[in-house]
């Protein structure tokens, strides 16, 4: 068994799920128009450029879930899903992931985006294993109601390090029992968790990314145009 690990946005599909979400409450109604969106702007520049401040991103992001019930979320996402999300996942990203579960390799999706926003995204894939930011809820009940707060380490830059290994560790395993261990990323920021891995394969990459795994002599694919 080999190790296939996939960031999601602008590696599995074209666009950034956070940043869309941002824009969808926006288009909802459920958060100040003109000063959610310029923040939300803001963040996703600060992420571009790799000078992201996660704990407050994820503060800022996660504060309006708060203000509803589980069930009413659920149903604004499922129309998220309709329509947003499920367009914009392109037959290439879903026959890559199948390939991988045809081979029988242990597959993860492994984002900074938050659980709330990409788990039903996993599921739309077909990947079981999902390591994202998670959201604290009321006395941390599964199905409680969404504090409005992170919990746990973030999984963004090294910290997708920490939650990769210590989510092998649950089972017993490491990332050297495996022969191969493939990370598909589009982002800069991955570069420590790519670097850790026997195959990292710069998917759909930023120009910095771009640079960096032709420099390292790494693996470049184009699913599609993002720029």
């Amino acid at each position: 068994m080999n190790l296939a690990l996939f960031d999601l946005d602008h590696t599995l599909i074209p666009t950034d799920s956070d940043h869309e979400w941002g824009r969808f409450m926006v288009k909802l109604g459920i958060v100040d128009a003109e000063n959610f969106a310029r923040q939300n702007d803001a963040f996703y520049a600060d992420y571009k450029a790799g000078v992201l401040d996660i704990d407050a991103y994820l503060h800022a992001m996660l504060k309006p879930l708060a203000k509803y019930s589980r069930d009413q979320l659920a149903d604004w996402h499922a129309q998220f899903m309709r329509e947003v999300i499920n367009p914009r996942i392109v037959p290439a990203a879903v026959t890559l992931v199948r390939e991988h579960q045809d081979e029988g390799d242990l597959c993860c999706l492994v984002t900074a985006t938050n659980a709330f926003i990409t788990a039903p995204i996993a599921e739309a894939f077909g990947i079981e294993t999902l390591i994202a930011c998670e959201v604290e809820t009321v006395d941390n009940h599964p199905q409680g109601a969404f504090t409005g707060r992170p919990t746990g380490t973030p999984s963004y830059r090294e910290g997708k390090i920490v939650r990769v290994e210590a989510w092998l560790a649950s089972m017993g395993k490491q990332l050297s029992d495996f022969k191969h261990s493939y990370f598909y990323s589009d982002s800069h920021n991955d570069i420590p968790l790519l670097e850790k891995v026997t195959d990292p394969i710069a998917t759909n990459p930023d120009d910095a990314l771009r640079a960096h795994a032709q420099a390292k002599g790494w693996r470049i694919l184009d699913l599609f145009n993002t720029q």
